[in-house]
């Protein structure tokens, strides 16, 4: 029997490793374990379980809290975040499958290099990965395997007026979702109520918020936003964003993966401006790329007052962005819809469960000096 934990220390880490689990649960020999955790304090090492796989479909007799991890040994840990403090005892293989694909491309440093296989989401940061350095003969196994957590937005499950509806929306109406990053000084703390203002009162839409799950500022945005709530404007309280970018017809947002994840709808993008944030991730993300897509696949806006006639313009519109759309999510994105199976294949391999990698698992081959000379 083939031990494997999966570990999270926020709800989207999970949800972006249960569409793997699902392929992995069944199986006979394999038993799967969970750990992580909420932060009691942010950037304080320890971490409280209880409480934090309620919301998934896991066994709670599988649950364990960090410290008995880190007494125990497994065949393969993986988890979808680079921190360290979450690693058990031993581990004969680490995987990463990554939380986000967000132009800031935080993920893209020399911390991922401790786990032993990468599951990347596609050829755009196998790319960006080689030009960094960051794949290397003695480095760990760069492999382009696409995206678990986008899956479900190319598969026929998700039903938009059936989301709407539960919402108490008329799914009659074009709706919006607007879904900041967690980074300060993000759309919602810069602008947030005037945009809730702005979209509300023009009457024209439906409006959806999604607060984001861990914010660097711990902001009580459901408290905040609660006034707001009534007729066409509704908070979304549930975790996995996914169905709502499905049910959104036109997603709002400033900085967030969100945006890279809804090209592969294929539908219009209006980014509300955040010069402040944008000047304090350029500290700590040498990879920030907004020159090969970036915002250039939707509008940007620069203040509130000037939104209802962006939006009204981009709904009136929507292919306006299309062909940079397109461009990225096929650049971003490997086999988008059977990538939690490619992954769920990497870690049985991972494992000694399988001979081989997956056949549409694409292995990243470090640069040659002659290469990177040329």
């Amino acid at each position: 029997m083939k031990r494997i934990l999966f570990s999270g220390y926020a709800p989207v880490h999970v949800l972006c490793f249960m569409p793997v689990y699902e392929h992995l649960r069944k199986d006979p020999q394999i038993e799967v374990f969970f750990s992580g955790g909420f932060w009691r304090v942010r950037d304080d090492p320890t971490l409280e379980i209880d409480g934090f796989y309620d919301p998934f479909p896991v066994d709670p007799g599988h649950v364990m809290p960090v410290e008995q991890s880190r007494e125990e040994d497994f065949d393969v840990f993986v988890c979808a975040h680079l921190s360290d403090r979450l690693f058990p005892r031993s581990a004969r293989r680490k995987v990463q499958i990554y939380h986000g694909v967000s132009f800031k491309n935080l993920s893209v440093r020399e911390k991922a290099l401790k786990y032993d296989l990468l599951c990347l989401p596609g050829r755009y940061h196998a790319e960006l990965y080689r030009s960094e350095g960051l794949v290397r003969p003695d480095g760990p196994t760069c492999l382009v395997s696409g995206f678990p957590k986008t899956d479900p937005l190319r598969s026929t499950d998700l039903d938009r007026d059936a989301i709407l509806s539960r919402m108490g929306l008329d799914p009659g109406r074009r709706t919006i979702l607007f879904a900041p990053t967690g980074e300060k000084n993000n759309a919602l703390e810069t602008m947030g109520r005037e945009v809730v203002e702005a979209i509300a009162g023009s009457g024209s839409w439906n409006l959806l918020i999604k607060p984001h799950d861990h914010p660097k500022n711990a902001i009580d945005w459901f408290g905040e936003l609660a006034p707001y709530e009534s007729g066409a404007v509704r908070l979304v309280r549930d975790l996995d964003v996914v169905p709502y970018l499905y049910a959104a017809d036109l997603l709002l947002t400033d900085a967030s993966s969100v945006a890279v994840e809804y090209t592969l709808l294929d539908r219009p993008i209006v980014f509300l401006d955040v010069p402040k944030l944008f000047k304090r991730v350029r500290k700590r993300a040498p990879a920030l790329d907004l020159e090969t897509y970036g915002r250039k696949i939707g509008v940007v806006v620069e203040k509130p007052g000037d939104l209802v006639a962006a939006l009204t313009n981009a709904f009136a519109d929507p292919q306006r962005q299309g062909d940079i759309r397109r461009d990225m999510a096929r650049h971003v994105f490997h086999g988008p819809g059977g990538a939690a199976a490619r992954v769920a294949g990497i870690i049985r391999y991972a494992a000694d469960l399988a001979p081989r990698l997956p056949h549409d698992v694409e292995i990243v081959e470090a640069q040659t000096k002659s290469a990177s000379a040329a």
